[in-house]
């Protein structure tokens, strides 16, 4: 029998990948998915060798983290080929396309939307290159705005945790124009990543509305930034932010039609609606199903980001941005988050397993992961004496300081891998508890939880632990990625129902949301060591994230 199905297509462009998803719009099933990984991953110490086989170049120093934008497109359209052959479906039966990306990714681009990078003559220069969420090294220039912000008593500081993040846009435009002003000069416009990959794919220039609200300062709960704080800043940032930002795109609408040329690239249909682009993150709450004040969605990856919906407006220390609107129609939208989570546990996997172990596991043909998770499955809460800060890409949430590192305490010379992995899962239960703990703290509590990402998929000992730690449920959505769902729906509501998807966000998100696969229930009998744990946790980041600059001096980056 013919299928005569509609679908929506989700593209998640994550921090090493992106992934292709076709959903059902009227029951949100997934027909097929497919991932495509980048080839040159993220770039942190030297630029790529150019067409003509130029030399590789190191970059300037450490915190730096580039992409190649050449892997996002062709990536894209290696998982889009695989996704529609895998689902069996014909091109016309695809309804919409919604894009999701990690953020803030932002690249200089010429008049015509070429990334400079991708240009003979502004490949070697690094500033040119797209700076991924993670890229660090314009924490001075992050820190400069937000005393500058202090100084002026600026009303939206305060929405935004009260110090802004270097992995947010403007710190990382302003280091480009302070540090390469001819590759700022050159740059018709700074783009997000995801307005630029929607811009190749039907031809509209934009800035979506999520990014406007939390990377770029325009979140509605307090007057935006103005022309007359960017010059107090440096005339130079004035001018990039009133002359070379697109104008914003309204949230979660139709941003224009697939062009023909992007039709063939991708094997798709002409004139298919693509929606205008989304925070990755962002995108799992609409998949999640929220629709309720108190409800959180963690999306769990190489980092993790909390997002919580609240009819109450609170200026909440700490968070990563706060807007009107800014995950789903009507609900104020308070973001949080932690810097390295997966990473943390990939830092232990591949830095600090003996060979015993690595051959262990491949006589049984299994991950390190999954040898580590079985081993430190055997521990006692509080049975290894490790307490760890999650802090090796810097805390994201609640200090938001990118100059702070990794610390682990209790160490001897019996301390094994199983229990390092443990500590730093733990460790990362402990920073969302503070995450949690502060939004309560400021009347807006979080009463639900639900996690995507891989891995609360993958690891239910995890699960467990945040269960124990935060003496919550955790509710696991049944999604491969809740993000790539909620790309998804974007496109769906793109098309509209007229055109075989949905009228708004809201009534994508009513059909297509993912069902909750497991609720893991917190085990009463680990709650009170994890509260004395919690409370050295605790101490811990007191010290060395307020009181003390220790880590900065060790990083050479005392302030």
């Amino acid at each position: 029998m013919k299928n005569t199905r509609r679908y929506a297509l989700g593209l998640d462009f994550g921090t090493l990948s992106v992934r292709a998803v076709l959903i059902d719009t009227e029951n949100g099933r997934t027909a097929a998915s497919a991932v495509s990984e980048y080839p040159h991953g993220v770039i942190d110490r030297v630029l790529p060798t150019d067409a003509a086989g130029a030399s590789e170049r190191a970059l300037p120093g450490p915190d730096w983290a580039l992409e190649h934008p050449q892997d996002w497109l062709d990536c894209m359209a290696e998982a889009v080929r695989k996704a529609v052959c895998t689902a069996g479906i014909r091109s016309g039966q695809i309804v919409g396309i919604g894009v999701d990306f990690t953020c803030s990714t932002v690249l200089p681009t010429d008049r015509d939307g070429n990334a400079l990078c991708l240009t003979d003559k502004w490949s070697g220069n690094p500033h040119a290159w797209p700076k991924l969420w993670k890229h660090h090294a314009g924490a001075a220039y992050a820190d400069r705005l937000t005393e500058k912000a202090k100084t002026r008593g600026e009303l939206w500081l305060p929405y935004y945790g009260s110090r802004i993040s270097s992995e947010w846009a403007i710190p990382k435009i302003w280091q480009t124009a302070a540090e390469a002003p001819e590759a700022a000069d050159a740059a018709d416009c700074f783009m997000e990543a995801g307005d630029w990959v929607v811009r190749k794919l039907c031809g509209t220039k934009g800035l979506n509305a999520t990014a406007a609200g939390y990377k770029y300062l325009r979140g509605g709960m307090a007057p935006a930034p103005d022309h007359d704080f960017y010059a107090a800043v440096d005339p130079v940032l004035a001018d990039i932010m009133e002359e070379k930002i697109p104008d914003v795109l309204p949230a979660f609408s139709c941003a224009g039609k697939l062009t023909g040329e992007a039709a063939e690239w991708l094997g798709l249909a002409a004139g298919t609606p693509v929606a205008a682009a989304g925070i990755d993150a962002h995108a799992a709450v609409p998949a999640a199903g929220l629709n309720r004040a108190g409800q959180m969605v963690i999306t769990m990856g190489t980092s993790s980001c909390h997002m919580l919906i609240s009819d109450k407006k609170a200026a909440v220390p700490g968070t990563f941005g706060t807007a009107v609107d800014g995950f789903i129609p009507e609900f104020y939208g308070y973001e949080a988050g932690q810097s390295a989570v997966g990473d943390s546990f990939a830092w232990v996997t591949e830095n600090l397993v003996p060979d015993r172990y690595v051959q262990k596991a491949a006589a049984r043909g299994i991950t390190i992961h999954q040898l580590l998770t079985e081993k430190a499955e055997q521990l006692r809460p509080g049975e290894s004496g490790l307490v760890a800060l999650d802090w090796l890409n810097g805390n994201r949430s609640i200090l938001n300081d990118a100059n702070l590192s990794g610390l682990v305490v209790g160490l001897t010379l019996h301390t094994l891998p199983e229990e390092l992995y443990r500590a730093e899962i733990e460790a990362t239960a402990y920073g969302t508890r503070m995450i949690n703990d502060n939004f309560a703290a400021s009347g807006v509590p979080v009463e639900e939880i639900r996690v995507t990402g891989g891995i609360s998929r993958k690891n239910r000992m995890a699960m467990q632990i945040y269960a124990d730690v935060l003496h919550q449920p955790i509710h696991i959505l049944d999604a491969a990625s809740g993000s790539a769902l909620g790309a998804a729906m974007y496109g769906a509501a793109a098309a509209g129902s007229a055109g075989g998807g949905h009228d708004s966000l809201t009534d994508a998100s009513e059909v297509m949301k993912a069902p909750v696969q497991e609720t893991v229930e917190p085990d009463a009998g680990n709650e009170a060591i994890y509260d004395e744990l919690y409370g050295i946790y605790r101490e811990l980041h007191e010290y060395f994230g307020r009181q003390s600059d220790i880590m900065k001096k060790l990083r050479g980056r005392s302030v």
